[in-house]
């Protein structure tokens, strides 16, 4: 037998207690005809009541609700970068032996607007990347992303995540590349067709994290100030950038 939920009983509930409701009107001031106008009003205006509910308040609590999970996210993104992401665009930016086209263009700076920030954006996702490295890196990277498999799945497991496509897509690009590194015995002694394959994980993480890193420095120069200066003093892209205030 199918249970019977909880709405459908509080449903019930009110449409019995609006028809008691009519029907001691009727008997307490015998007027049929009165409540029948009445009741056909209410229900005249009802197609508009719905319409500023379903409609209008609905979607302003939705968007407050969107709203909220992305603070939420935000706060993940951040812990990423400050655990992961900062020092793996260093390594990365390292790597590219075309950084010097798209460099200059990632120093942040607290005077950038909007439209410089969605710029640079697409910029970053345009760039034709060329990753050089030599196996002694490599081996150096995957040590780093081994010691923070981890926290990385700890972010994964967050159910945030399905709010933000772009950051999950990121992520998993960064954890799939640590998988990548920690299944090869010798990292020093790939062959070349491994190290070619290799090649295109660690393009695939470096073009999201970059394009993610600008959108979340934008989040910050909009909502936390304060945060923004410490990530534009820390720049990953900036070889100048130093912590202390000078």
């Amino acid at each position: 037998m199918k249970r019977i939920t909880w709405s459908v009983l509080v449903g019930a509930a009110l449409l019995a207690l609006s028809v008691g409701l009519y029907a001691l009107q009727v008997a307490l001031f015998q007027r049929p005809d009165d409540t029948r106008f009445y009741l056909l009003q209410d229900l005249a205006f009802l197609p508009v009541q719905i319409l500023l509910v379903t409609l209008i308040v609905n979607q302003l609590v939705t968007r407050r609700e969107r709203q909220t999970m992305l603070d939420k996210m935000n706060m993940v993104i951040g812990a990423f970068y400050a655990e992961v992401g900062t020092e793996l665009l260093k390594r990365l930016h390292a790597f590219d032996a075309q950084a010097g086209a798209v460099g200059p263009g990632l120093r942040v700076g607290g005077d950038w607007s909007a439209r410089r920030f969605a710029g640079a954006i697409e910029v970053a996702r345009a760039h034709t990347s060329k990753i050089e490295f030599s196996r002694e890196d490599l081996a150096g990277l995957g040590a780093f992303l081994q010691a923070r498999r981890d926290f990385l799945l700890r972010l994964l497991e967050n159910p945030n995540l399905l709010e933000h496509d772009t950051f999950t897509d990121s992520l998993w690009a960064v954890f799939h590349l640590t998988d990548e590194l920690a299944h090869r015995r010798d990292l020093q002694a790939l062959p070349d067709t491994d190290v070619q394959h290799l090649r295109g994980d660690l393009d695939r993480a470096y073009k999201c994290i970059v394009a993610e890193w600008l959108a979340y420095m934008r989040n910050l120069k909009r909502d936390y100030p304060y945060l923004f200066s410490l990530a534009v003093r820390t720049n990953p892209f900036d070889p100048s950038a130093q912590a202390e205030v000078r």
